[in-house]
This record gives C-alpha cells, sequence and structure tokens, in this order.
C-alpha cells in the first residue's frame, strides 16, 4: 500500500477530494457556457458570512455557509431575473456586500481563529467522517438534480430564448442552477477553502471545453481533469509539505496551461 494510503487522515481526505472533484467540474461546466463563472466565486465569498455567522452563533459552520449562501443565490437570482440589474453588476453586489459582512462579523467575534482560516484556505487534512456524509449527501444532491433536468438545462445552456418557447420552465431552472452552485461552493469550501472553491468548479470545465467535442464529452472530460488535479495535487502536498488546497488548484491550472498545447499537436499530427 503506498504511504499515502496508511493514514486514515489522507484516507478522508482522498476521499472527500474525489467526490468534490466530480460534484464542481459538473456543475462549473453550465456555469462556464452561460458565461456566469463569477458566480462560483462571489457565492463563495457570501459563504464566508454564513462561516463566521455560524461560529458567532454556535452553529455548524458548514450550516451557516449554507443557509447564508442558498439566501445569497435566491437573491441573485432574483436581481437578474427583475432585469433591473445585469447578470455582472448584481454579482459584483453579492460579492462585494457578502464580504463585507463576513469582515465585519469577524471582526464582532474577536477576528479570526484557527478554525476559521481552515474554511478561508481549506484544511483537507482535517476532514472527519462526519464531513465527508455531509459532502456525500450534498453532491448526490447536486448530481441528481442535474441528471433529472439534463435535457432542460442542456436546452437552455445553449439557446435560452429557444428553451422558453418550446416551453422549458426557464425562470425556475435558473433558480434550481444558482441553488445548487450554493451548495457546490459550501461543498467544496472544506476542500480547497472559500479563496479557492471557485477555481475547481470554473478551471477544469474550462480546461475540458477547450479538449472535447461534445457537450457529454466535456462534462466527462472535466470531471476527470477534476479528480486527476486532486489525486496529484493531494499527493503533490504530502510528499512535498505543501497547503493542500494550493496544490490541487495550481495543478488544475497547469493541466488548463497544457491543454493549449493540444491543439498545436494535433496540427503537427495532421
Amino acid at each position: 500500500m503506498p504511504e499515502i494510503l496508511q493514514y486514515g487522515f489522507m484516507q478522508r481526505a482522498l476521499l472527500g477530494g474525489l467526490m468534490i472533484g466530480i460534484i464542481a467540474p459538473t456543475i462549473g461546466v453550465f456555469l462556464v457556457l452561460r458565461r456566469l463563472s463569477l458566480i462560483a466565486d462571489t457565492l463563495a465569498h457570501v459563504s464566508l458570512a454564513g462561516v463566521a455567522l455560524g461560529f458567532m452563533f454556535g452553529l455548524h459552520p458548514v450550516l451557516g455557509a449554507l443557509i447564508v449562501a442558498v439566501v445569497g443565490a435566491l437573491g441573485i437570482e432574483r436581481l437578474r431575473a427583475s432585469g433591473r440589474l445585469f447578470g455582472e453588476a448584481a454579482l459584483a453586489i453579492f460579492l462585494s456586500g457578502g464580504l463585507a459582512v463576513a469582515v465585519v462579523l469577524i471582526g464582532l467575534a474577536d477576528g479570526f481563529s484557527v478554525d476559521l482560516f481552515s474554511y478561508l484556505f481549506g484544511a483537507i487534512t482535517a476532514v472527519q467522517t462526519r464531513d465527508l456524509w455531509i459532502i456525500l449527501a450534498l453532491g448526490l444532491f447536486v448530481l441528481a438534480a442535474v441528471a433529472a433536468f439534463y435535457k432542460e438545462l442542456f436546452a437552455m445552456t445553449f439557446d435560452e430564448e429557444g428553451a422558453r418557447v418550446q416551453g422549458v420552465p426557464v425562470d425556475a431552472l435558473n433558480t434550481l442552477i444558482t441553488f445548487l452552485v450554493a451548495v457546490t461552493v459550501v461543498v467544496a469550501m472544506r476542500v480547497v477553502g472559500v479563496l479557492l472553491t471557485s477555481a475547481l468548479v470554473v478551471i477544469p470545465a474550462i480546461t475540458a471545453l477547450r479538449l472535447a467535442r461534445s457537450f457529454r464529452g466535456t462534462l466527462l472530460l472535466a470531471v476527470a481533469i477534476s479528480v486527476a488535479s486532486v489525486v496529484a495535487g493531494m499527493t503533490a502536498a504530502f510528499y512535498l509539505d505543501l497547503a493542500a488546497g494550493g496544490a490541487i488548484v495550481l495543478t488544475s491550472i497547469a493541466v488548463f496551461a497544457a491543454s493549449g498545447l493540444a491543439p498545436t499537436a494535433r496540427a503537427a499530427a495532421r
């Protein structure tokens, strides 16, 4: 057995990371194609306010983050749907507001604590069995929702107005996908931290879009890239004594950079 698997905390970390590696890019592909990549980063900052709120009132930080992220997601979608603000403007307001609320709450709670830092930057090696069950439950919910509404989400992603004409409940699905992003962000923050969560959602999806030739192929490739980045990043973190969240994200960026060579390689082969 490899040394990395001889420790219980690394087994839990790898299991949690693999689950996130499947969940995050699944929703990320829809976001990237709809030019809403920033929504993951926005909800990550909003969820930090929920983490701080949880510490202040004695709630589990994940529960606090989930409640605040869902409220933020619904608020973003309501602003976008009303037409009063463009999508990016709504995201900018919630990103700045969420971070501001988090800073104020952290100040009221007498500053940063070790636990809060673990949610800010990730603490995958501190993942407990309870965390794995939470990740599994929320992750299965996200995957089940995507599977149940796959055709409708596909149609809406490529032609929202056409989908609306065909009777697809576009407004309801917009709310659903924003809600799923909130859940995904909360699940992923335990692995890579609030500041890096959006990277795990977006970067594998962008890389897969460079290489795949179909939508289904893009989804599968994005998941494969994400899972490979998690395994490689955690292995590097274990043997080189690096921060696991940062190592995972840097690995996914390296894969993205390498994907830029693929068209050149195909052209040379032809």
